[in-house]
């Protein structure tokens, strides 16, 4: 089972640390990883990268402030530099060549919503294929974060990392995918401190905000599922972005434009990972029997399962396998995949490919933190109409 990490502190550097201690092995496994592969991808030595990373901090404090001690506080707990963990939660800028040049994107996965029309036991349910780099798949980390005055996050993440793919106590869920076409120039706000601030929303509103309010230097996609039946699809872009909304209740993105193509590169577009073309509808054709199959939690997590163990295309598939051919450091796998009842509040995931490990649950539930109605900043609505009698 991937380790899980409850981080409870009452403020951000101590919860920091907490995190760091915990993760202190696979952190510097990471580094170790991300050392070599930047090196490999970009010709930038890791101390090059680290003499940078100092560009990321105002960019990120004007956009998150209490996250910069928070990261401090992973390296006083892990061990390692702050530079070395600000330059883990911008390794999707720093993979894809010199973060002060035009970017270009890599990373696949296939998300999903599943609203209640759209399965017979009548849930909202999100999930995802997690393709990331084969050598990180055992950095990968399951957290509950509880911070006080925000919903709890469940999230899982490379070890280090705030954010990426999860799910609050307010009922919202976040799974995110690799576009390519970068073509933003300068640094950027982080993916996973976009994905963080998603992640401690309060409600859609908010979390669509952080979304939209981020001025990013890659392209990337962003799923948001909530839990009363609702799910939107955004294709964000350092330019603007696009969306899109279920069909008949489900709605499946992989790694290409699909609600539109940004104007900026319409007349050069090309997916970078091609087999997103057939990725996507082979996994609607998969999770479309749950209208028929999906009458018990048992039922779903199989049928999904199934969809997201599909092998055509092999080995680049719904379920990716390691493709010998290619170099040690660009060899991709489906390191997790994911399963979220967000009606229930189960977090699910496999520890490694979906076709080889059945989901398993993370020893939290995601109501077990503060709901809408605890929030401290905006009264409830009906204590809002309360106040107008």
């Amino acid at each position: 089972m991937i380790d899980t990490i409850d981080i409870s502190a009452p403020d951000p550097r101590a919860r920091g640390r907490q995190y760091g201690e915990a993760a202190r092995e696979q952190i510097a496994a990471s580094v170790a990883f991300y050392a070599e592969s930047i090196a490999h991808k970009t010709g930038l030595a890791w101390s090059d990268v680290l003499d940078r990373a100092g560009a990321w901090v105002p960019i990120i404090e004007g956009y998150l402030p209490d996250i910069v001690p928070e990261l401090r506080g992973i390296a006083d707990g892990s061990g390692r530099t702050f530079e070395e963990i600000v330059a883990l939660n911008s390794r999707g800028e720093l993979t894809r060549g010199n973060p002060f040049e035009p970017q270009d994107d890599d990373e696949g996965c296939t998300s999903f919503a599943v609203l209640p029309e759209a399965n017979a036991l009548g849930h909202t349910w999100a999930g995802q294929n997690w393709d990331l780099w084969a050598g990180v798949a055992d950095t990968v980390v399951a957290l509950r974060i509880a911070q006080p005055g925000k919903p709890t996050i469940i999230c899982h993440v490379e070890a280090g990392q705030v954010g990426r793919h999860g799910a609050n106590s307010a009922g919202i869920a976040l799974n995110a995918n690799g576009l390519g076409a970068g073509f933003g120039t300068g640094p950027g706000v982080p993916g996973a401190l976009v994905r963080r601030k998603v992640l401690e929303s309060w409600d859609f509103h908010d979390a669509l905000d952080a979304v939209f309010d981020a001025r990013q230097s890659l392209s990337s996609n962003l799923l948001l599922t909530h839990r009363d039946g609702f799910a939107i699809d955004v294709e964000t872009t350092p330019g603007r972005n696009g969306w899109m909304y279920p069909t008949e209740g489900l709605l499946v993105h992989g790694n290409h434009f699909q609600a539109f193509i940004p104007p900026q590169i319409e007349n050069t577009y090309r997916p970078f990972s091609v087999d997103s073309l057939y990725r996507v509808p082979r996994v609607e054709s998969g999770l479309r029997r749950l209208r028929r199959d999906g009458s018990t939690d048992e039922a779903v997590a199989t049928t999904v399962r199934a969809a997201m163990s599909d092998h055509f295309g092999h080995p680049d598939a719904v379920c990716q396998h390691v493709d010998p051919r290619r170099h040690d450091l660009d060899r991709y796998a489906t390191i997790v995949s994911s399963l979220v009842d967000l009606t229930a509040g189960t977090y699910r995931l496999t520890p490694g490919l979906p076709c080889a490990n059945s989901y398993q649950q993370v020893p939290w539930n995601l109501y077990d933190g503060p709901g809408p109605e605890d929030r401290p900043d905006v009264p409830g609505p009906a204590h809002a109409l309360a106040g107008l009698r």
